[in-house]
């Protein structure tokens, strides 16, 4: 080697593929258009696409996991005897959100109606005058709220739902069902069937108003606190009279009709109100605590023409909870779907445990206890699954 020379050092390759060359908000815009499913396997591909899932500046593009659970209590020894809760969906720590909603403009009264997608539906009574409520939707995540302008039936009105699909619109719609009572229809005008509705009431936030919609040619009522499912922008609710069918109604309320299910008809053990929506498709469950079966059975619906439901999963009271959880055999109830994967959340026992159930591994596992207080008094208290939403936007906000 001659005097002077220097070997030139070669250049290291770069580590690593052209996908870690990647900006964090390319990716970010990228991971967001793909399948919801598939966006919820990105997390497991590296710490660092799964740090993009929570930090504050990426998470407003990216879908959420489950938070936990907004439900209600009664304790007649305490004022005012009604309590709104948050349970965390791991069932530890402080709860992620305070169910009072301290946000919101004071109000003497204030009942969470609903939950859809990230948004709540509040049903609020004014202290100056008990007898006028409004509706309030709001973003706990982002403190975000907005009043909507309630009908001549708002307070007499017992379900009511929110419609809203954050990839579709930033607008939500409202879905207030009002029966022969709030309607002022006296007992020789009302129908065969107990509390039928009458009419339907859509709110939309995009015109700002609402539309009525008769439903005098169809015989149906809606078991009170049922909850509703809103999914590809149409919304889904159990209604009962001779048998159980699943009521669905697109946001404008000109295209609506009635879905037969596999449930027995009406009967004290058949669970009438378990719709939900998972991995992008509907369920629903029929409960059959204290017959001869005694099982619980989990069906999907694969064909909206055809109306065909397909078995998912069934499992007898004795496999699910054991020779030693008798209590919770005869009073459960299924409160949610996991979103990503076929799994289950139920509230059962006489302490109202809060259990999730893995259907491929048929395994039960115990999160936590609700206590004696998360029970209304005469009817079914509703859970609904909280997925926070940190987008800013809110229509009418």
């Amino acid at each position: 080697m001659a005097p002077g020379y220097k070997k030139k050092k070669k250049k290291k390759a770069a580590k690593g593929s052209p996908v870690d060359k990647l900006t964090d908000d390319i990716l970010t815009d990228i991971i967001s258009r793909v399948p919801y499913k598939s966006t919820c396997c990105c997390k497991c591909v590296s710490t660092r696409w799964r740090n993009l899932f929570f930090h504050p500046d990426h998470r407003k593009k990216l879908p959420q996991p489950l938070a936990g659970f907004f439900h209600q209590g009664y304790n007649m020894n305490r004022s005012p005897s009604f309590a709104q809760y948050f349970t965390n969906v791991s069932g530890k720590g402080y709860p992620l959100v305070d169910p009072s909603l301290p946000f919101l403009p004071k109000y003497e009264c204030l009942d969470i109606l609903d939950c859809c997608n990230g948004l709540l539906l509040c049903h609020c009574w004014k202290a100056t005058d008990p007898k006028t409520v409004d509706y309030v939707v709001c973003n706990p995540a982002t403190e975000k709220w907005t009043v909507i302008p309630a009908t001549d039936w708002s307070s007499k009105v017992q379900i009511a739902c929110l419609g809203f699909e954050p990839t579709v619109s930033s607008h939500f719609h409202l879905f207030e069902f009002i029966d022969e009572e709030a309607w002022g229809l006296d007992e020789s005008e009302r129908g065969e069937c107990d509390d039928r509705i009458e009419t339907l009431a859509i709110y939309s936030s995009k015109t700002g108003v609402w539309k009525h919609h008769s439903l005098d040619s169809y015989m149906f009522s809606i078991p009170e606190n049922a909850k509703g499912v809103f999914f590809n922008g149409i919304l889904h609710l159990a209604t009962s009279y001779a048998s159980i069918s699943i009521l669905a109604v697109d946001v404008e309320g000109n295209d609506w009709w009635l879905i037969d299910t596999p449930l027995p008809p009406y009967n004290d053990y058949a669970r009438d109100d378990a719709i939900f929506v998972s991995q992008g498709q509907l369920y629903i469950t029929d409960n059959t605590a204290g017959s001869d079966s005694s099982e619980l059975s989990i069906w999907a619906l694969e064909d909206y023409n055809t109306g065909k439901w397909t078995l998912k999963h069934n499992v007898s009271h004795l496999e699910l909870f054991g020779a030693r959880c008798s209590s919770s055999a005869d009073h459960f109830n299924v409160v949610s779907f996991h979103s990503e994967h076929n799994m289950i959340f139920i509230v059962g026992g006489h302490e109202n445990t809060l259990m999730s159930y893995d259907m491929d591994r048929r395994k039960l596992c115990f999160i936590c206890q609700l206590g004696r207080d998360c029970r209304l008094l005469y009817v079914r208290t509703p859970y609904l699954p909280y997925v926070p939403l940190f987008s800013e936007a809110l229509a009418d906000g």
